[in-house]
């Protein structure tokens, strides 16, 4: 039998694997249809047919993302009355309705003209499409707004107050939804979305030039050749291109910000991120690596560069820096996991940095669609943006522990009364279930990547779906493209 201890345990390491499963699908379905709009759009104003094709190619990607998206997030409201129900009664008056927002608005907005984007594009206007294709991109924004203002107030709560029955109730609701972090993290998760999405077009096109590249070395494409496949490759590639090479270091300096702005209102996790232990009166060294040692309290095999933390964090290098001895050791969060997941976050958004300033000097010198190293290394950092907005959020959400509600409401209070085998049974069948529905779903989807940009191929069933059917009439926006 397990401890009660390992009850709270198994119901946070459950969350924690339904949250990251859900979230990879957002952080892509939220970049992807703002891309599509993209795309309808350009389509629209200059009639190429690339545009289209492209179109028609990533939004049954989206269709796939999207619904996996909704079937996880479904399963973890569940987890807030099973695992977690002293923290939704004691929260519930406050992150209920946000949460009722986030349906009211932006799952309405999506439900309702997702069908429209998805097997509208013969059968109404394309300007009629276009709008469909607008709203639902704007319904995924507006689902992160209300959720990630949800979670913000977790981590900052303000605009409240606690009822006779020890509830936090809201007393303003403007202090609620735009608490003190929620617009850095709003902007820093839109931006890693975008980032994500923005990698994984960016891999696909790669993944395509080098096949043809390779087709073209055996013989088996012609020199020179530019059907729609390669000009489709082509276009993802080289917005994906212009994507990471504009957004990543905005990112970087949003990420900045949102450190401040954490160094502020939680300023243990900061201490666990830079591994902090101790204070450091005249300057605080910026430790690249290392191994923290959270019994002895210091951070073993050191490599450090001398008072960079407090230039980054207070822009002054002898600015003093306090460390976790000033805190109290019961509210320390796990060091060594905030500590490297915070590390391969950064790491990987500055190679995501130097992917984009490579595109940049591919550009300069002609060579965006013939230097097979860069393909490459866009092909491998593919999954990068997954990795890097997992690695935050564990940053984020574990540094916040041992509070669901920072300061107010501490994680092993929040749990429901259960015995541990009852979590553990209900962790290993969404372990299993997971990986094999959500496998499938995501072999899936890098077979349609894996398929290339496709003209006229034929929708499921010979039903008209978002690519059209060979054989159907084309509507006025494709008789326009066709012109051209």
């Amino acid at each position: 039998m397990f401890a009660e201890a390992d009850a709270v345990l198994l119901a946070r390491i459950q969350f924690a694997f339904t949250v990251s499963f859900h979230f990879i699908f957002p952080a892509f379905s939220i970049g992807l249809a703002s891309y599509l709009v993209v795309l309808e759009a350009l389509w629209l104003r200059t009639g190429r047919q690339v545009y289209l094709d492209l179109f028609r190619f990533w939004v049954r990607i989206f269709a796939v993302a999207f619904a996996m998206g909704v079937v996880s997030g479904i399963v973890m409201s569940y987890q807030f009355g099973t695992n977690w129900a002293v923290f939704s009664d004691r929260a519930g008056p406050v992150i209920g309705p946000l949460m009722a927002y986030e349906v009211m608005t932006a799952f309405f907005l999506e439900a309702g003209f997702l069908g429209v984007m998805l097997f509208g594009m013969n059968r109404v206007g394309p300007r009629l499409h276009f709008l469909a294709t607008l709203m639902v991109g704007l319904g995924t924004l507006l689902s992160a707004f209300w959720i990630l203002s949800a979670n913000s107030w977790m981590h900052t709560p303000a605009g409240f107050a606690v009822n006779g029955d020890g509830q936090f109730v809201p007393a303003d609701w403007w202090a609620v939804i735009f608490n003190p972090s929620f617009p850095y993290r709003l902007v820093h998760t839109v931006i890693a979305a975008y980032l994500t999405t923005a990698l994984v077009v960016g891999g696909v096109g790669a993944w395509h030039l080098l096949r043809h590249r390779r087709m073209r070395a055996r013989g088996g494409a012609p020199a020179g050749d530019d059907g729609p496949s390669l000009a489709g490759a082509r276009t993802m590639f080289s917005m994906a291109m212009w994507m990471a090479a504009l957004v990543a270091p905005l990112q970087i300096l949003a990420g900045d910000l949102h450190g401040l702005n954490t160094l502020e209102h939680q300023p243990v996790k900061v201490m666990a991120m830079e591994g902090h232990f101790q204070s450091h009166p005249d300057g605080a060294p910026l430790i690249l690596f290392g191994l923290p040692d959270a019994a002895a309290q210091r951070v073993d095999h050191a490599v450090a560069i001398p008072k960079l933390s407090s230039l980054i964090l207070r822009h002054d290098m002898n600015a003093p820096l306090d460390g976790l001895d000033t805190v109290d050791p019961s509210l320390h969060p796990p060091v060594a996991i905030v500590f490297w997941s915070f590390r391969v976050m950064v790491a990987l958004g500055l190679a995501m940095l130097a992917l984009g300033a490579w595109s940049l000097l591919a550009r300069l010198r002609g060579r965006l669609y013939d230097w097979p190293a860069l393909h490459r290394a866009a092909l491998a950092m593919a999954p990068a943006g997954f990795v890097a907005v997992i690695a935050g959020w564990i940053t984020t959400e574990v540094g916040r522990q041992p509070f669901t509600v920072h300061g107010l409401l501490t994680t092993a209070e929040s749990a429901s009364p259960l015995d541990a085998p009852a979590v553990g049974a209900s962790l290993l069948a969404f372990v299993v279930v997971y990986f094999i529905v959500f496998g499938f779903g995501t072999w899936y989807i890098l077979r349609l990547m894996a398929r290339g940009v496709q003209v006229q191929e034929p929708a499921p069933g010979g039903d008209e779906g978002p690519i059209r059917t060979a054989g159907i009439t084309p509507g006025p926006a494709e008789r326009i493209a066709r012109r051209e």
